[in-house]
C-alpha cells in the first residue's frame, strides 16, 4: 500500500482526456475504463460515492442507480425488494458520456450524473424509469469528481477536477435546473491535490471534501443563503496516504474516512465547532488493501468499507466514542474490484458495486443474529459484466 502516495486510488479516475471535449462515447468510455483501472492498481484517482442512502425504513421506491464506464457507458436502475433487486423499465440507458459520479435528491424525483466536463439530471418516473431532462443536455458545464446534495434538496455540491474550488449550485426542484451560486477555492499545506469525494453533513451545516494525499477540507455552509466558506483543513503529513471517501453519522458528530496508503484502514474523527476534526483513540482501524468506499448502517452501530485491491468488504461495530471492532466474519467476498457502497432506505440492505464485476451488483443483508454480519442476499450484472460500475446511488 505504499505507492498510493502516487496512486491516490479512490473512485474517481483522473482521466486526462476528460479535460477536453468528448470525441465520442465509445472514445471516453474506453478512456474512463483505462484510468479507473489505474486507479485500482496505483496509478490514479478513482470516483466512487458510498454514502448516498437514506434511512427511511421504508421500502416503497427503493431504488439504486448504478453508473457504468467499461463495456459501454450506460446507467442501470434496480428496485430493491426482499431479497430481489429487480431492474427498473428500459434500464440500462446508454450514455455518450462516460459517468464519473450519481446522487438521488432528498425527495427522491431526480437524478444527477457527473460526466466529462458536465453535470446531466434524470428525472425519476414512479416505476424508476429515467428520463433525461433539458433533452439530454448537462445542466451544468462544469467537470467534477464527486457529488453531493444538502438534506434540504436545494444545494448541489460538485468537487472540482480541474481546480482547487468546490462547485456550489442551487437546484431548482420543478425542472432540475441549476444555477451557479459559487466556486469556493481552497488550498492545502502538504500533499498533492486529487479530488475524491464531497459530503454535506446531515444538519446540512457542514461540507467535507477528501483530497487524496492533500488531506481534507472542511467548509460551513449557510443554508438558507447558500453561502460556503472554507473553514478548517485536515492535513496528513504523508505522500504515501490518501484519504478516499467519507461517511458522516446521524448526528453529524462523527466522520469515518477510508484511508489507503501509510498508516492507512478506517479513520475515525469527532466533529467539533465549525467542523474541526479530532482523530479518535485507536484511530485509524485496520481494513484491507486500498479502502475506497464507507458507509454507516441505517442504525448507526455499524460502518462497512470496502477494500478495492482486496474485492471485498470489512465491517465494524460502532463502540463507545466511536471507537470500531471487527465484526465477526468480516472481511465479506465481494466483486472483482470493489468501489461503491450503500446502504437501503429500508436499513435491511447493503449494496456494493464493483469495477471488475463478478458480479457489478452485490446486495448483502445485515443478520439479526450475528450482529452487524453481511449475508449475501442476491447480485445482479448492471450491463455486459463486467460493466466497469463506477458509482451507485440509492433512494432515501
Amino acid at each position: 500500500m505504499a505507492g498510493d502516495s502516487a496512486a491516490l486510488p479512490a473512485k474517481k479516475p483522473e482521466d486526462d482526456a476528460m479535460k477536453g471535449r468528448r470525441t465520442g462515447r465509445r472514445r471516453g468510455a474506453l478512456a474512463s475504463a483505462a484510468f479507473v483501472m489505474a486507479a485500482l492498481t496505483g496509478c490514479g484517482d478513482f470516483f466512487v460515492k458510498p454514502d448516498n442512502s437514506g434511512g427511511g425504513g421504508t421500502t416503497s421506491n427503493n431504488r439504486v442507480y448504478v453508473t457504468n464506464s467499461l463495456t459501454s457507458s450506460s446507467l442501470a436502475g434496480f428496485t430493491i425488494g426482499t431479497g430481489t433487486l429487480t431492474a427498473v423499465p428500459n434500464s440500462p440507458l446508454t450514455l455518450d458520456y462516460a459517468p464519473v459520479d450519481a446522487v438521488v435528491t432528498p425527495d427522491n424525483t431526480l437524478l444527477y450524473v457527473a460526466g466529462p466536463g458536465a453535470i446531466y439530471v434524470y428525472t425519476i418516473n414512479s416505476d424508476g424509469s429515467l428520463t433525461a431532462s433539458s433533452a439530454g443536455a448537462g445542466v451544468a458545464i462544469v467537470n467534477v469528481a464527486s457529488l453531493a446534495i444538502s438534506p434540504d434538496g436545494n444545494w448541489l455540491f460538485g468537487l472540482d477536477r480541474t481546480s482547487s474550488q468546490l462547485d456550489e449550485f442551487q437546484i431548482n426542484k420543478s425542472n432540475g435546473s441549476l444555477s451557479s451560486v459559487a466556486a469556493v477555492p481552497y488550498s492545502v499545506t502538504s500533499g498533492v491535490v486529487v479530488p475524491k469525494m464531497v459530503r454535506v453533513s446531515p444538519a446540512g451545516n457542514l461540507v467535507f471534501a477528501a483530497l487524496g494525499t492533500g488531506g481534507d477540507i472542511v467548509f460551513t455552509l449557510n443554508t438558507t443563503t447558500g453561502a460556503v466558506v472554507s473553514s478548517q483543513q485536515l492535513s496528513l503529513g504523508s505522500s504515501t496516504t490518501s484519504d478516499n471517501a467519507l461517511a458522516i453519522n446521524s448526528a453529524g458528530t462523527y466522520l469515518y474516512i477510508a484511508r489507503s496508503g501509510d498508516n492507512g484502514g478506517v479513520a475515525v474523527y469527532t466533529i467539533g465547532s465549525s467542523g474541526a476534526l479530532i482523530s479518535i483513540t485507536g484511530s485509524p482501524f485496520a481494513a484491507g488493501q486500498q479502502p475506497n468506499a464507507v458507509v454507516l448502517d441505517s442504525t448507526g452501530k455499524y460502518v462497512y468499507v470496502s477494500n478495492g485491491n482486496d474485492g471485498n468488504i470489512s465491517g465494524y461495530s460502532i463502540g463507545t466514542n466511536s471507537a470500531l471492532t471487527a465484526l465477526t466474519g468480516s472481511p465479506y467476498a465481494s466483486g472483482t474490484q470493489v468501489n461503491s457502497l450503500g446502504a437501503d432506505k429500508s436499513g435491511t440492505y447493503v449494496l456494493a458495486g464493483a469495477f471488475g464485476g463478478g458480479p457489478d451488483l452485490s446486495m448483502y443483508s445485515i443478520d439479526a443474529t450475528v450482529a452487524g454480519k453481511l449475508n449475501p442476499v442476491t447480485s445482479t450484472a448492471s450491463g455486459t459484466d463486467p460493466a466497469g460500475v463506477t458509482a451507485i446511488a440509492l433512494t432515501h
